[in-house]
């Protein structure tokens, strides 16, 4: 069955699983090459308040049916099960932007109450957090990234198609306020943001936040992405280079996507997510679920494994985490972007989720 946004592969049929064979007996998300996951990204919504050119096309998505999206309730069972029968530790809420959807306190507050122990983040554009994050916080939310990518407001208003930069820095401060740290900062690096990096790393010392860059990578719906036009990794710490001292480059936790180098000595950091150029898709230790309810085992693959027609069909939480076990044994080596045959995922970073 094909969505209107583009899902090959879908497997929606409750009665087909992925295979197995070879699998361990292990409780957890373990895949083919040794890998576990222990880190769920959630999508709750397409929809988005922005229209960033490295994501979003300028009209939106299609909108997804409401009818078709997982209930707060729902999201709650799948958090409950990834995180007391499959060993997820960390689970981070994304979109779209999460704060389109007007029930998000409740699956923030319904999760956390079925996740103890683990942790509860989200990922935003900021737009609407200062009126919305008291009652997040209240429900459990813990820790928040926030996407910005340039502090200069034409060109944010030019990346992102609105003109919005002030309702960002006052989501950043009320993410302040409330106590919401680390407070990370993501940038996606774009070939007209380079020159900005600097102020950018400057306006984060400053407002004491991580800040961390990403390498832009094919997942944009107006698929303009070319490798031969990014930034990578090295053409930006030679353009940091002008203005600060980066040493010391490391890894504080081996599945952690960011590289994070020191800044003029240190403390401060900042963090290099070269998704790219230097993958780290061989200690990924990441899980998804599509805001229709499928399981994405990884960024890049198109095959997704639907447990939405479980919650819905009675099913039991054993059944749903089997089912799970198996989409995530079937997880691939890595993106391939390196490779001659590589293809892009049909679905872009705002319908997958970030």
């Amino acid at each position: 069955m094909t969505l209107s946004l583009g899902i090959p592969g879908i497997r929606r049929d409750p009665g087909v699983a992925p295979s197995i064979d070879g699998r361990p007996d292990a409780s957890g998300l373990v895949d083919r090459f040794g890998r576990v996951a222990r880190d769920l990204r959630i999508s709750v919504t397409e929809k988005c308040s922005l229209r960033c050119t490295y994501c979003m096309p300028e009209a939106g998505l299609p909108v997804i049916p409401a009818s078709e999206l997982l209930t707060a309730d729902q999201i709650a069972r799948l958090v409950g099960i990834a995180v007391r029968d499959l060993g997820v530790r960390d689970i981070r809420f994304t979109g779209g932007e999460p704060l389109m959807r007007a029930d998000l306190d409740e699956i923030i507050g319904k999760s956390a109450a079925g996740a103890a122990g683990a942790s509860i983040s989200m990922t935003t554009n900021g737009i609407g957090l200062d009126k919305r994050i008291d009652g997040l916080a209240a429900a459990g939310l813990t820790r928040i990234n926030i996407s910005l990518d340039t502090v200069d407001r034409d060109h944010f208003a030019r990346l992102t198609r609105r003109d919005r930069l002030p309702a960002v820095f006052q989501g950043i401060e009320a993410a302040k306020r409330a106590g919401m740290t680390p407070l990370k900062i993501n940038a996606v690096l774009m070939r007209d943001t380079l020159a900005g990096a600097a102020d950018l790393v400057e306006w984060s010392l400053a407002n004491n936040v991580a800040l961390r860059f990403i390498e832009q990578m094919p997942l944009d719906a107006d698929e303009t992405w070319a490798r031969d036009n990014m930034v990578d990794a090295s053409e930006l710490v030679s353009a940091l280079a002008k203005r600060f001292t980066l040493s010391q480059p490391h890894r504080d936790d081996p599945s952690a996507p960011a590289e994070d180098w020191l800044v003029d000595g240190g403390p401060a950091t900042v963090g290099i997510i070269a998704s790219v150029t230097r993958s780290f898709c061989e200690a990924c230790d990441r899980t998804r679920v599509t805001a229709e309810g499928t399981v994405r085992s990884c960024l890049f693959g198109d095959d997704e494994t639907d447990l939405r027609s479980l919650l819905r069909s009675g099913a039991t939480d054993l059944e749903i985490a089997n089912r799970w076990r198996a989409a995530q044994w079937g997880k691939q080596a890595g993106h391939g972007m390196s490779l001659p045959g590589f293809r892009r995922p049909v679905r872009s970073m705002g319908a997958i989720g970030g």
